[in-house]
């Protein structure tokens, strides 16, 4: 948790040399990743926009049992000032940069922890084939440092459930990074994208230089489970089951052909599967 921690606060004082010395061209030291990239490898479908409910995803959790919860570690993470740690992980004091709209703040109570990826896109995008545990995962992911952040509760609300088609950061220097990370957690989370989402990220990195480039993500661990119609009212929701890896084609092409892949060395175990015909370390590209 501390290695999160550390990584997150080094990312985002990252981010914010980039926005206030664009000119140098400064960026991350960390490992990155060309967005558009990944854009590339996410699969486009439509959504699945029935049975959606927020209690389907634990919020909040104290995975380490360090006494503080999710949102209280994202806090004490993205402070540029750090805050008093007290009893029971109350936290006093602290400064924080509410990237989607240039502010600083004081007051923690003042600050959501939004999902990058909100709860509702990411249930129409495949979470509605996740099982709890994953659904948990998700919504409490400090594994990845982009996909939790601090920002100012209004920003975070004006944004509501919206894709990058919908809405963006109101501080435009902050745009590319967004939709650059926004790309990122989809991949990492196995997520698809919409033909309007795709165009409106195609879009936001058109022209955005390094700011194209985005902390590498890992791959997710992802169980699915069947999904069952509901009695009432026609919508779908996830019963139990498993099912961590994709199906299993002898060649690219089928897999391919049913929306899957691509698959990269290291980080997906379906890569060994296939033949990396160019060595480039990615298998089943489109």
């Amino acid at each position: 948790m501390l290695k999160a921690i550390v990584q997150r606060v080094a990312l985002l004082a990252s981010v914010a040399l980039v926005v206030s010395a664009a000119s140098t061209g400064a960026v991350a030291s960390a490992a990155t990743v060309s967005a558009p990239r990944l854009l590339g490898a996410l699969t486009v479908a439509s959504e699945h926009k029935s049975g959606y409910s927020r209690d389907f995803f634990n919020l909040w959790v104290d995975a380490d049992g360090n006494g503080c919860d999710t949102r209280r570690e994202v806090l004490i993470g993205e402070a540029r000032v750090r805050p008093h740690v007290g009893f029971g992980c109350d936290l006093s004091g602290g400064r924080w940069w509410s990237a989607y709209d240039n502010l600083f703040i004081t007051n923690a109570s003042r600050l959501d922890i939004d999902h990058f990826v909100p709860l509702a896109e990411a249930w129409r995008s495949g979470a509605f084939r996740w099982s709890a545990g994953t659904r948990e995962a998700f919504a409490n992911d400090l594994g990845y440092s982009l996909s939790l952040i601090a920002v100012t509760a209004h920003t975070n609300r004006s944004k509501s459930d919206a894709d990058p088609a919908g809405w963006l950061p109101p501080f435009n220097a902050y745009r590319c990074t967004y939709v650059a990370t926004w790309v990122a957690i989809k991949w990492r989370w196995r997520l698809t994208i919409d033909p309007l989402e795709k165009g409106a990220l195609t879009l936001g990195l058109t022209g955005c230089g390094a700011a194209a480039k985005v902390l590498l993500p890992t791959r997710a661990a992802i169980t699915t489970v069947p999904v069952v119609p509901v009695a009432s009212g026609g919508t779908t929701t996830a019963a139990g089951g498993s099912g961590a890896l994709d199906a299993r084609y002898s060649y690219c092409t089928g897999a391919i052909a049913a929306g899957l892949g691509p698959y990269y060395r290291g980080q997906d175990p379906e890569y060994d599967w296939y033949r990396d015909g160019d060595s480039d370390g990615i298998v089943c590209e489109r």
